[in-house]
Protein backbone atom coordinates (compact mmCIF):
# COMPACT_ATOMS: atom_id res chain seq x y z
CA UNK A 1 0.00 0.00 0.00
CA UNK A 2 1.17 3.56 -0.83
CA UNK A 3 1.87 6.11 1.81
CA UNK A 4 0.87 9.84 1.67
CA UNK A 5 0.33 12.68 4.07
CA UNK A 6 -1.47 16.18 3.13
CA UNK A 7 -0.49 19.21 4.27
CA UNK A 8 -2.96 21.93 4.32
CA UNK A 9 -1.39 25.46 3.98
CA UNK A 10 -3.59 27.96 5.46
CA UNK A 11 -3.21 31.03 7.91
CA UNK A 12 -7.05 31.01 8.74
CA UNK A 13 -7.50 27.66 9.35
CA UNK A 14 -3.92 27.23 11.07
CA UNK A 15 -5.80 30.37 13.72
CA UNK A 16 -9.01 28.38 13.80
CA UNK A 17 -10.96 31.18 12.12
CA UNK A 18 -11.75 29.05 9.26
CA UNK A 19 -12.52 25.12 9.50
CA UNK A 20 -10.08 22.86 7.17
CA UNK A 21 -12.32 21.54 4.35
CA UNK A 22 -9.90 20.65 1.93
CA UNK A 23 -7.27 18.68 3.44
CA UNK A 24 -9.95 16.17 4.46
CA UNK A 25 -11.79 15.91 1.21
CA UNK A 26 -7.87 15.38 -0.26
CA UNK A 27 -7.02 12.36 2.49
CA UNK A 28 -10.65 11.02 1.52
CA UNK A 29 -9.67 11.23 -2.19
CA UNK A 30 -6.13 9.42 -1.47
CA UNK A 31 -7.74 6.48 0.70
CA UNK A 32 -10.43 5.60 -2.07
CA UNK A 33 -7.40 5.82 -4.47
CA UNK A 34 -5.77 3.03 -2.07
CA UNK A 35 -2.75 5.04 -0.22
CA UNK A 36 -2.42 5.16 4.00
CA UNK A 37 -3.11 8.54 4.65
CA UNK A 38 -2.36 10.02 8.38
CA UNK A 39 -4.11 12.67 10.08
CA UNK A 40 -3.81 16.07 7.76
CA UNK A 41 -1.13 18.69 8.98
CA UNK A 42 -2.50 22.26 8.78
CA UNK A 43 0.60 25.10 8.58
CA UNK A 44 0.61 28.94 8.43
CA UNK A 45 2.03 30.20 4.98
CA UNK A 46 5.31 30.56 6.10
CA UNK A 47 7.99 29.27 3.71
CA UNK A 48 10.13 27.70 6.67
CA UNK A 49 7.36 25.87 8.24
CA UNK A 50 6.45 24.17 5.23
CA UNK A 51 9.87 23.32 4.02
CA UNK A 52 10.43 22.08 7.17
CA UNK A 53 7.10 19.64 7.27
CA UNK A 54 7.76 18.55 3.19
CA UNK A 55 11.86 17.40 4.59
CA UNK A 56 10.11 15.74 7.35
CA UNK A 57 7.63 13.93 5.24
CA UNK A 58 10.04 12.79 2.71
CA UNK A 59 13.21 12.18 4.62
CA UNK A 60 12.16 10.98 8.29
CA UNK A 61 8.41 9.84 6.96
CA UNK A 62 9.57 8.05 4.52
CA UNK A 63 6.37 8.84 2.65
CA UNK A 64 5.35 8.38 -1.62
CA UNK A 65 3.37 10.79 -1.70
CA UNK A 66 2.94 14.34 -0.39
CA UNK A 67 0.44 16.45 -1.29
CA UNK A 68 0.14 20.51 -0.21
CA UNK A 69 -3.56 22.09 -0.45
CA UNK A 70 -3.78 25.86 -0.08
CA UNK A 71 -0.87 28.62 -0.84
CA UNK A 72 -0.20 28.43 -4.77
CA UNK A 73 -2.28 31.71 -5.87
CA UNK A 74 -1.23 35.27 -6.23
CA UNK A 75 -1.57 36.18 -2.50
CA UNK A 76 1.36 37.92 -1.29
CA UNK A 77 1.55 35.08 1.35
CA UNK A 78 1.20 32.10 -1.13
CA UNK A 79 4.48 30.67 -0.66
CA UNK A 80 4.07 26.53 -1.00
CA UNK A 81 5.19 26.41 -4.58
CA UNK A 82 8.36 28.42 -3.36
CA UNK A 83 9.01 26.11 -0.29
CA UNK A 84 8.40 22.85 -2.15
CA UNK A 85 10.82 24.31 -5.22
CA UNK A 86 13.46 24.80 -2.61
CA UNK A 87 13.15 21.17 -0.78
CA UNK A 88 13.14 19.44 -4.07
CA UNK A 89 15.99 17.58 -5.90
CA UNK A 90 14.01 17.67 -9.44
CA UNK A 91 11.00 18.97 -10.37
CA UNK A 92 8.06 17.41 -12.21
CA UNK A 93 6.50 19.94 -13.87
CA UNK A 94 4.15 17.74 -16.36
CA UNK A 95 2.28 16.85 -13.19
CA UNK A 96 0.78 20.81 -12.64
CA UNK A 97 0.92 21.20 -16.00
CA UNK A 98 -1.82 18.53 -16.69
CA UNK A 99 -3.75 19.53 -13.49
CA UNK A 100 -3.63 22.94 -14.80
CA UNK A 101 -4.69 21.52 -18.27
CA UNK A 102 -7.97 19.56 -16.90
CA UNK A 103 -8.65 22.60 -14.54
CA UNK A 104 -8.89 25.14 -17.67
CA UNK A 105 -11.87 22.80 -18.60
CA UNK A 106 -13.92 23.99 -15.47
CA UNK A 107 -12.70 27.55 -14.54
CA UNK A 108 -10.61 29.84 -16.68
CA UNK A 109 -9.35 30.93 -13.34
CA UNK A 110 -7.17 27.84 -13.50
CA UNK A 111 -4.17 29.44 -15.20
CA UNK A 112 -3.48 31.36 -12.37
CA UNK A 113 -2.35 28.13 -10.15
CA UNK A 114 1.69 28.56 -9.57
CA UNK A 115 1.39 24.95 -8.25
CA UNK A 116 4.63 23.31 -8.44
CA UNK A 117 5.29 19.57 -8.48
CA UNK A 118 8.76 17.55 -7.21
CA UNK A 119 11.05 14.90 -6.15
CA UNK A 120 12.83 14.59 -2.65
CA UNK A 121 14.35 11.37 -2.45
CA UNK A 122 11.75 8.67 -2.86
CA UNK A 123 8.64 11.23 -2.76
CA UNK A 124 6.67 12.84 -4.62
CA UNK A 125 5.12 16.35 -3.51
CA UNK A 126 2.32 17.91 -5.43
CA UNK A 127 0.85 21.65 -4.56
CA UNK A 128 -2.46 21.65 -5.17
CA UNK A 129 -5.19 24.84 -5.33
CA UNK A 130 -6.96 25.27 -1.15
CA UNK A 131 -10.34 25.21 -2.52
CA UNK A 132 -11.64 21.58 -1.51
CA UNK A 133 -13.61 21.16 -4.90
CA UNK A 134 -10.35 22.82 -7.29
CA UNK A 135 -7.85 20.20 -5.13
CA UNK A 136 -9.51 17.22 -5.57
CA UNK A 137 -10.53 17.89 -9.27
CA UNK A 138 -6.48 18.57 -9.77
CA UNK A 139 -5.56 15.65 -7.84
CA UNK A 140 -8.16 13.31 -9.84
CA UNK A 141 -6.43 14.49 -12.99
CA UNK A 142 -3.01 13.32 -12.21
CA UNK A 143 -4.20 10.24 -10.07
CA UNK A 144 -3.51 7.49 -12.30
CA UNK A 145 0.05 8.49 -14.12
CA UNK A 146 1.23 9.70 -10.21
CA UNK A 147 0.83 6.03 -9.47
CA UNK A 148 3.00 5.00 -11.74
CA UNK A 149 5.46 7.74 -11.43
CA UNK A 150 6.05 6.72 -7.61
CA UNK A 151 6.08 2.99 -8.71
CA UNK A 152 9.24 4.35 -10.62
CA UNK A 153 10.56 6.57 -8.12
CA UNK A 154 10.68 3.62 -5.43
CA UNK A 155 12.29 1.34 -7.97
CA UNK A 156 9.91 -0.31 -9.86
CA UNK A 157 10.75 -1.41 -13.69
CA UNK A 158 9.14 0.73 -16.63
Amino acid sequence: MLTAKVITVSDRSFCGEREDLSGPAVKNLLERAGYAVGAVEVLPDEQPRIESALIRAADEEKLALIVTTGGTGFAPRDVTPEATIKVCEKLAPGIPEAMRAASMQITPKACLSRAAAGIRGTSLIINLPGSPKGACENLQAVLEPVEHGIYILQGGKE
